[in-house]
């Protein structure tokens, strides 16, 4: 079983041989790139939970990677490591987007503990999902709490089943009505519109249900989860 993995972007194959093996040792899984175009191409892959990013970069700047990956939206800690060590230097990191900024040499221990700090403020700071509590038939968000009743507890409860899939009327009326044998498709859409009225605003919860036309409906946003 792997650690959490870090991605490490310098063009120096001893620098970055050195880090892989520190890292490994503290229970990381780290991956090195050379080039920034790479770098970024790693990112999309969505499980790194940091980075650690060389300023100078042969012919490429860190500094511009690093203002690459916020433009981009991603919200890892990135933590710059650089042999330059002026005031101004350690401000333009930082105001590139950087997390942190290490002046070579540093001791291991000190950018593994640095690590560790950054890791805690991006947990401290990732938005928790809202819960949905089958004895009380609620939704707990963080700031308010909402009850439902037990048809549309149902309603919302089938559609955290498929995250990211829409779920179309017919299946949805199959699954919580089709027993029922005396209404139609159409009370999937009083239902919704119940559970969206007790729902807003959806930043209250985290999540909204979306309407995929010709396909269905979905929950956009972070997914609850069932107590």
């Amino acid at each position: 079983m792997t650690g959490p993995r870090i991605l490490i972007v310098d063009d120096d194959p001893e620098i970055t041989s050195a880090l892989e093996r520190g890292l490994a040792l503290h229970g990381y899984d780290a991956v090195s790139e050379h080039r920034t175009d790479r770098a970024l191409a790693r990112l999309r892959d969505g499980d790194l939970c940091a980075a650690i990013v060389d300023v100078m970069l042969g012919g490429e700047s860190g500094l511009d990677l690093v203002r690459a990956i916020r433009t981009a939206g991603h919200p890892l800690p990135v933590v710059m490591l650089s042999a330059l060590a002026e005031v101004e230097d350690r401000a333009a990191g930082l105001e590139a987007g950087a997390d942190d900024y290490i002046v070579k040499p540093f001791s291991f221990e000190e950018l593994v503990a640095r690590l560790k700090v950054q890791e805690r403020r991006a947990e401290a700071a990732r938005p928790r999902p809202a819960t949905i509590d089958a004895r009380s038939r609620q939704v707990i968000g963080p700031t308010r709490d909402v009850t439902l009743t037990q048809r549309e507890f149902d309603l919302l409860a089938f559609l955290c089943t498929t995250p990211g899939e829409p779920l179309s009327r017919g299946a949805i009326f199959d699954a919580l009505w089709g027993a029922d044998g005396s209404t139609n498709e159409n009370v999937v859409d009083v239902y919704l519109g119940y559970l969206r009225r007790k729902l807003d605003p959806s930043s209250d919860f985290g999540f909204e249900i979306k309407t995929v036309r010709n396909r269905g409906f979905l929950i956009e946003g972070i997914v609850p989860v069932r107590s």
